[in-house]
């Protein structure tokens, strides 16, 4: 690998010929000729074919809010003489406007600055976290670091709350009358992984949201599990990608309960959108089972708009082959949607066995959609559905509210990037870490603060 020099002294760049070794290597090539990659829309059976759905648009359309969330990182060297020691810095941001705004936007003419402000109503979360060759205040590990950072980012107050509040809220379920009392977390942080599981009780819970064991305090964010994949020597990149997930799916929770805690009713008219599947991923994936107690809680008792957008991998791509036009016509036409299924998933997106596991069973607590538009969007969306197992026979009523969803992403059509729309785009834009010039000014801040 090349390696870039410090010094005076020039770089060590990789040779550029090596390659040819694996070019000419017979195993490799009988690897590459036996691999199988995924299928063009031309090799779709009729049968699946006949999964394809038209969205009836001739429904009531309750939304007039709408809540989207995003987030996003970089990491930085905090010592330039001690590249190896870094930090991560995270923002989240959730946007809130009405549906009338911009109906209005659309209609007009000339759209003025003063006009977009209607759109901005965004609401930051902030968060670092130490993620190698470097300690938290008054603590001994990295793993010690990173747990009582991310405990103190959920109890920071926020507007009379926190989100420690919401996460016990959602964890013991007391939305419902019949709460649940106890939680099982897998491992506990204090000891060796594959220590065994500990039971956390609600009534042990202290009004700091802590526990007491033998082996030392535990936390209710040690739920997490982030602790299980960090290494105190190598480093802790490998939970960037889970705490954003993860971080993004609770302010929904965090905006719900508000929401519930308030009105109630007012439920039946918020759609919440989010940047990416509706899914925990890694370590966290086990929160995947009470968010989907809480997402059927809300559909039976108050009902819930939610969806989460897909920008980019493989079943982007898929859907943009089935989208395409070839040969005069369209594999998914126009004003059509499918509910992605076990046995479409793995014979044509990604590989797989479609007669074992449903797809994504252990983290996502929604289902895939495929919606293009009438006006030729091509989406990938996750919907929220009533069991982990409705993948492998998928009908509309598994789905929460699925015509309503896809009625209302088309109205939200942002034509800046492609298939995008109008929240997600926004949110990102005012939160969105760019290495320039985002990276380098984090970078000189951390220095200036290490230095002073």
């Amino acid at each position: 690998m090349a390696i870039t020099s410090r010094s005076p002294k020039p770089n060590e760049w990789a040779s550029k010929i090596n390659h040819t070794h694996i070019i000419n290597d017979p195993f490799i090539k009988k690897f590459v000729d036996n691999c199988k990659f995924p299928s063009d829309s031309s090799e779709i059976s009729e049968e699946d074919k006949g999964k394809f759905l038209d969205l009836d648009e001739n429904i009531d359309n309750p939304v007039k809010f709408l809540i989207a969330v995003d987030g996003g990182y970089t990491t930085v060297e905090v010592k330039k003489s001690f590249p190896s020691s870094q930090i991560a810095f995270f923002q989240f941001g959730a946007l809130l406007f009405e549906t009338k705004d911009l109906d209005e936007l659309s209609e007009k003419d000339f759209i003025f600055p003063e006009d977009m402000q209607k759109l901005h109503n965004l609401t930051r979360f902030k968060l670092a976290i130490p993620l190698k060759n470097m300690l938290s205040a008054q603590q001994q590990t990295l793993s010690q670091s990173i747990r009582k950072t991310i405990y103190d980012f959920f109890m920071e107050p926020r507007e009379s709350t926190s989100f420690m509040e919401t996460l016990s809220w959602f964890i013991f379920q007391d939305y419902k009358n019949d709460s649940n009392n106890e939680y099982l977390l897998a491992s506990n942080p204090n000891l060796e992984v594959g220590t065994g599981n500990v039971l956390l009780k609600k009534d042990d819970m202290s009004n700091e949201y802590t526990f007491t064991s033998d082996s030392g305090t535990l936390y209710l964010t040690d739920i997490f599990r982030l602790h299980e994949v960090i290494d105190d020597i190598q480093g802790a990149g490998g939970i960037l990608g889970y705490v954003t997930r993860l971080i993004e799916q609770l302010i929904l929770v965090h905006s719900i309960r508000l929401i519930h805690k308030k009105q109630p009713s007012s439920l039946n008219e918020f759609l919440f959108i989010a940047d990416g599947p509706l899914s925990f991923s890694g370590q966290t994936a086990n929160m995947n089972k009470p968010m989907r107690e809480l997402c059927n809680y809300l559909k039976q008792e108050h009902n819930l708009y939610m969806v989460g957008i897909e920008k980019s991998g493989a079943f982007v791509d898929h859907a943009r082959e089935i989208c395409s036009f070839k040969d005069n016509k369209y594999a998914l036409g126009k004003g059509k949607y499918i509910l992605l299924d076990n046995r479409y998933i793995y014979s044509y997106i990604v590989p797989g066995d479609p007669n074992g596991p449903a797809y994504a069973s252990t983290s996502y607590y929604s289902g895939k959609v495929i919606y293009h538009s009438g006006d030729g969007q091509i989406i990938v969306l996750t919907i929220p559905v009533s069991d982990k197992n409705v993948v492998m026979n998928p009908s509309v009523s598994d789905y929460h509210n699925v015509s309503e969803v896809l009625i209302n992403i088309k109205k939200l059509r942002c034509d800046m990037y492609d298939d995008s729309i109008v929240p997600i785009a926004l949110a990102n834009k005012l939160v969105s870490l760019a290495n320039h010039p985002s990276k380098i000014l984090l970078e000189k801040f951390s220095s200036s603060i290490i230095g002073s």
